[in-house]
């Protein structure tokens, strides 16, 4: 089958790769009709993810049709149109129990080098590294899908790809970013990033309750998206985002701050220029202005809801104001199992339509240019869909 395979920092290449087949009864062979290329895909493509090798298939976000299912798979069938949550997760442990799916005990084959670097491991995330399970990932015609019996989201037919194809993980994850940060009528809420998680961060706060939600950017077709949900909009290139919001919210600052950008993010300032210079150099893992800068506006007593991605470590932590402050820190890979299902809903009922997102569509053969039209914010793209 034809594949998007990794081949290095800014490289990825479509080959001939084997196709997949059932390795355990419980697991799934799932037909992609439609995958995404996320935020986070683009740390893979930077060369910020360590272990990654050349010719892993790589991509997280995606649903299809059930071709083949395990003896164990009792609730799917062969032509089952699934959603499959990104975070794969056994459904067994005390933390799937808990409905803390991303912490799954069981899905991380290679559990031992996460270990290392984290102190305990994670569950495993489809074509995200070997440090997350070395799964292939989804920018193929089709993929594995383990624990099927729990993992993909039955949705029906005759409901365009786009509007479903979210819930794998964008979805869900703005939506969480939203949820953990405990929000009750009248909250005002930032989120840095209007991308589509941020987007999907600012309907969840509106929808859970916020008064006021302040977005934070600096492309005008993302701002625009985001005030058209009913956000307010700061350009961080033209303002001192923190003097803006304590302004906007009388002195106080906003009640949760949520960071949607991650490991990635941008500073205009003199140190955000050498914190950029110091990434591009791999003299640091991560770079963490975003989160800087909404542990200092958030008000005393408030929430930082972190759902960018962060890979490893950073500097010039301002522990000191997070803790005299007594800031609540919420964060981690999206629990899609837990909110996939609930969202779905929200779509049948057409609460709302996760397809305003898309600004671009291409083949899977198209890939290789399809990562740095993304990457690049090129014709004004917020997010790809491929199809292969």
């Amino acid at each position: 089958m034809k594949a998007l395979t990794w081949q290095g920092s800014h490289s990825v290449r479509v080959e001939q790769v084997p196709d997949p087949g059932l390795v355990n009864p419980r697991d799934a062979i799932v037909r992609v009709t439609a995958a995404s290329i996320c935020g986070s895909d683009l740390h893979l493509y930077d060369g910020y993810v360590p272990t990654m090798k050349a010719g892993d298939v790589i991509g997280h976000e995606f649903m299809g049709e059930v071709v083949d299912v395990g003896p164990e798979v009792k609730n799917l069938k062969p032509g089952d149109r699934v959603v499959v949550p990104s975070t794969i997760a056994c459904g067994r442990c005390d933390y799937c129990r808990r409905e803390l799916w991303s912490l799954c005990d069981n899905s991380n084959p290679n559990a031992a080098q996460q270990e290392k670097l984290y102190g305990f491991a994670t569950s495993g995330i489809y074509g995200y590294s070997h440090l997350f399970g070395g799964y292939a990932g989804c920018f193929a015609e089709y993929v594995r899908v383990p624990f099927a019996d729990v993992g993909p989201v039955p949705v029906p037919a005759g409901i365009p790809d786009e509007r479903l194809l979210f819930l794998s993980d964008a979805f869900p994850t703005g939506y969480m970013a939203a949820d953990q940060c405990g929000l009750r009528p009248g909250d005002v809420v930032a989120v840095w990033g209007c991308g589509a998680v941020g987007q999907f961060a600012i309907w969840g706060a509106l929808s859970l309750g916020a008064s006021r939600v302040i977005a934070i950017d600096r492309f005008p077709e993302r701002l625009r998206i985001a005030a058209e949900q009913g956000a307010e909009t700061i350009d961080y290139q033209k303002f001192d985002v923190v003097d803006v919001l304590k302004e906007l919210t009388g002195g106080r600052g906003p009640d949760a701050c949520i960071d949607a950008v991650g490991m990635e993010s941008h500073g205009t300032s003199l140190y955000g220029r050498y914190e950029q210079a110091k990434h591009a150099l791999h003299l640091a893992t991560d770079r963490a202005h975003v989160l800087r800068q909404a542990i200092m506006a958030c008000r005393k007593g408030g929430v930082v809801s972190i759902m960018g991605v962060y890979a490893g470590f950073i500097d010039k932590f301002p522990l000191g104001a997070a803790f005299n402050k007594g800031l609540t820190f919420k964060m981690g890979q999206m629990h899609g199992q837990r909110y996939a299902r609930l969202l779905r809903e929200r779509v049948l009922n057409k609460e709302v339509d996760p397809s305003f997102v898309v600004t671009h569509r291409m083949t899977l053969d198209e890939g290789p240019q399809a990562f740095p039209l993304f990457r690049d914010k090129g014709d004004a793209c917020m997010r790809v869909v491929l199809r292969p």
